[in-house]
């Protein structure tokens, strides 16, 4: 028998990690790679299929009693991800006044790569109030993307410390029960965080490709506090 190992539930959390629905630019990529510089495209919108996929996955959520569960929802301030957030888990698409939904708060690290492709550059703060006024972006400091540059791409080392720097801020949260909607590169870095406390094929399931409107689950653990 393999080993296993007991760890006290205050020395856990639970993430449930989802990258955003099908969008435009995600469709126009498979056509061409080059689409991707099109400023046509810039913070680019959900599919009408990856709204499809978002309304099936609300329907998932609400029915295996996910959505009373989760105490928070982190988002990428990028108008595929929030619609996403919103779709899934906030009121805008409440099944019925009786259904509660966890606040969601919109995090510059949890946001898509950063750097040349206009789909990732985000709009301004003040836009996205107006478009999801159930969202906080109270920990967003700048109005403007002050992070997008037109000439340099965020490379994979920096994108992996964000994804240290996001999991220490998450750990520090009361919240026990959080899901997390980014972005499917964003995502596979947060959890190299964690692959070397893997097994060499749990990591390899763990960490590959997520597909749009994936929901990827994992409990981390504070071994310090065990």
């Amino acid at each position: 028998m393999d080993a296993r190992f007991l760890y006290p539930l205050e020395s856990c959390k639970i993430i449930h990690l989802l990258r955003h629905g099908q969008a435009l630019h995600n469709v126009e990529a498979e056509k061409d790679r080059n689409a991707l510089l099109s400023p046509h495209l810039f913070d680019a919108p959900l599919t009408d299929h990856g709204h499809q996929q978002v309304e099936n996955l609300r329907e998932r959520v609400v029915s295996s009693g996910l959505l009373k569960r989760v105490e928070l929802v982190v988002t990428s301030p990028l108008f595929r991800t929030m619609q996403t957030a919103v779709g899934v888990f906030g009121n805008e698409y409440k099944q019925s006044s009786m259904t509660s939904s966890p606040p969601i708060l919109a995090l510059e690290v949890a946001r898509d790569r950063n750097g040349v492709r206009p789909p990732d550059m985000r709009r301004n703060v003040s836009e996205y109030q107006t478009l999801f006024p159930t969202i906080d972006f109270s920990q967003i400091e700048s109005e403007e993307d002050n992070l997008w540059r037109p000439d340099v791409r965020e490379s994979e080392e920096e994108i992996l410390a964000r994804g240290l720097e996001f999991m220490k801020w998450l750990w520090k949260r009361p919240e026990k029960e959080v899901a997390v909607v980014s972005h499917g590169i964003v995502l596979q870095h947060m959890l190299y965080v964690f692959a070397n406390d893997c097994d060499l094929s749990i990591r390899h399931e763990l960490c590959k490709r997520f597909a749009n409107c994936e929901i990827r689950t994992v409990v981390i653990v504070d071994k310090g506090l065990v």
